[in-house]
């Protein structure tokens, strides 16, 4: 498989990383900004250095306000049974099939944890993909984490508020958790130490057990114990619930405001 990826930032180059990999594919860039070339890649700077040259999937990986300008240079890149798939957040398949008509698209919705092969990734085929278009995403995907397909474009932009965006929450809230940790004495590094080990066991532990995070908070919480005194000063009123709740909303009310 001849893979072409259009724009290598940061998400791009990240991904990149886990595909040369774990896929089996020729690899080539093109990017102007990019000063060195990537291990298991090829770099070019511009379209026409591509020449005569086709590629069995265009990936593209530009900010959503290049695509209309920059896609279209690319109408000839691509075999006649090619296909087109976007790490663009927030760019329809309508927008991308009309920069560049008459191939099938996947859209792609990673998150950053890809860079060290365990991101989730939601993805969305337009109606004339065919299965070998999604198996080589899905490939793609695997190889940085999950891959998870929804079955309508609108979901894509829900999994952006839960998954594209979530690290930024989790980094937040361990980043509140190691500021509190640090109040009640411990050092900057002990905190740290506290707290990320703390959140890497508990996550695992779910991740493992199968077992739902309400049964094993209850599992660690004793009647009139520390632990139910934590929780009922973190969401004894629910308002981390909704915090949480509101927190996505507005996320995807962007996602959607960005189509």
């Amino acid at each position: 498989m001849k893979i072409l990826l259009l724009g290598c930032g940061k998400m791009g180059g990240a991904l990149l990383t886990q595909w040369v990999k774990a896929v089996e594919a020729e690899f080539t860039i093109v990017d102007p900004f990019l000063d060195q070339q990537p291990e298991g890649a090829r770099l070019l700077k511009k379209v026409e250095d591509i020449g005569d040259e086709q590629f069995d999937l265009l990936i593209v990986a530009i900010k959503p306000q290049m695509i209309d300008e920059i896609l279209p240079a690319y109408k000839n890149v691509l075999a006649s049974d090619g296909a087109i798939a976007s790490i663009a957040a927030g760019c329809s398949v309508q927008r991308l099939k009309k920069a560049l008509p008459g191939f099938p698209v996947v859209r792609i919705m990673p998150n950053l944890p890809s860079a060290i092969g365990a991101g989730v990734a939601g993805l969305y085929a337009s109606e004339d993909a065919g299965d070998a278009h999604k198996s080589a995403v899905q490939e793609l995907m695997e190889a940085a984490g999950t891959a998870v397909w929804v079955g309508e474009e609108d979901m894509l932009d829900r999994v952006t508020a839960v998954a594209g965006s979530g690290p930024g929450y989790v980094f937040e809230i361990a980043r509140a958790y190691i500021e509190a940790a640090q109040e009640l004495g411990f050092s900057a590094e002990q905190a740290r130490d506290l707290v990320m080990g703390t959140l890497n066991g508990s996550i695992q532990m779910v991740l493992e057990t199968g077992d739902d995070p309400e049964n094993l908070r209850n599992s660690v919480t004793s009647k009139n114990g520390t632990t139910e005194a934590g929780l009922k000063a973190l969401n004894g009123d629910g308002s981390l619930t909704k915090l949480l709740k509101a927190t996505t909303e507005a996320a995807y009310k962007r996602a959607v405001e960005l189509r």
